[in-house]
């Protein structure tokens, strides 16, 4: 039985000190546990490397500018506190979370700028994400929920608050026997999974989202970049509901997703296609290249 991630050997990166795993803690008082003021990155290292890791790096401060809450560490020195505890973890394949947060300090109510700004690392070993979808395609609920305007919200910052409608969707397609849930935005429009961005291929061209109301990942632009190096025509655009009946091939992105081929979206059903199987291979190749 896996072990609570609250209770694992190891060591993760706290304010610039190595912490054993179960002493990595924080007061019940910290600000982003009451209000959501906090920002993460998810990434992934192969044989060593972390894949992109300055731009998940370089997205991170960023995203902390957006929700005012500037992060108190240079690009470099966030890379190097990455490498350093990746090099402490004794793993060259790992999942590696960066996350920032407002912490426990004079202020306690919605506004935080007195409360420092602290930073975590942690590294993991996490296999595939969606587990056999890989092979077969992953099933999708589509959720009740809708990713909200970006009058409403910082949305192309990877904060934690945007999350919870992503777990109560999960939460609920995962009852349904699915793997993910497909959401659309406020307007309609096609968006996102709980965690992934989304491909569709039809008449062998594909055609993705427009990251207008979502986050625009970095698997996302990296597979946008293979497709267009491959010759083939990609389509940022807004996708209707009805369209989903005319595509053939579907497949997913995402630092813990990587490429991972959808089969079915609540009543669509797509095949696990030649195009999505060569993205998912050259994809796999280009990460430990």
């Amino acid at each position: 039985m896996e072990r609570s991630y609250d209770d694992r050997d190891g060591f993760i990166w706290l304010d610039g000190e190595i912490i054993p795993w179960r002493k990595a803690q924080v007061h019940i008082l910290t600000h982003a546990l009451h209000y959501a003021s906090s920002v993460f990155e998810g990434e992934r290292a192969y044989n060593g490397k972390i894949f992109k890791s300055k731009n998940h790096s370089s997205r991170l401060i960023e995203s902390g500018k957006m929700l005012d809450m500037p992060i108190p560490y240079s690009l470099e020195e966030i890379e190097a506190a990455k490498y350093e505890i990746l090099k402490i973890s004794g793993l060259s394949d790992a999942y590696v979370r960066v996350i920032c947060w407002r912490g426990s300090g004079t202020d306690m109510g919605v506004a935080s700028a007195a409360n420092p700004v602290r930073m975590a690392i942690a590294v993991w070993k996490w296999g595939a994400y969606y587990g056999d979808a890989k092979m077969k395609g992953a099933k999708l609920d589509i959720s009740k929920w809708k990713r909200p305007s970006p009058e409403t919200i910082p949305c192309h910052a990877k904060a934690s608050g945007l999350y919870m409608i992503c777990t109560m969707s999960k939460h609920d397609a995962e009852a349904k026997g699915c793997s993910d849930s497909m959401m659309y935005d406020h307007r309609g429009y096609v968006a996102e999974a709980t965690g992934a961005n989304i491909f569709f291929v039809k008449d062998n061209e594909v055609h993705t989202p427009l990251a207008d109301t979502f986050l625009n990942g970095i698997t996302r632009q990296t597979v946008i970049d293979l497709l267009t190096a491959r010759g083939i025509i990609v389509h940022e655009r807004h996708i209707l509901p009805n369209e989903l009946n005319g595509f053939e091939q579907c497949w997913l992105t995402g630092t813990a997703a990587e490429v991972t081929p959808v089969g079915q979206i609540g009543p669509h059903k797509f095949t696990v296609g030649k195009l999505t199987k060569a993205i998912s291979q050259e994809y796999e190749e280009l990460v430990r290249s």
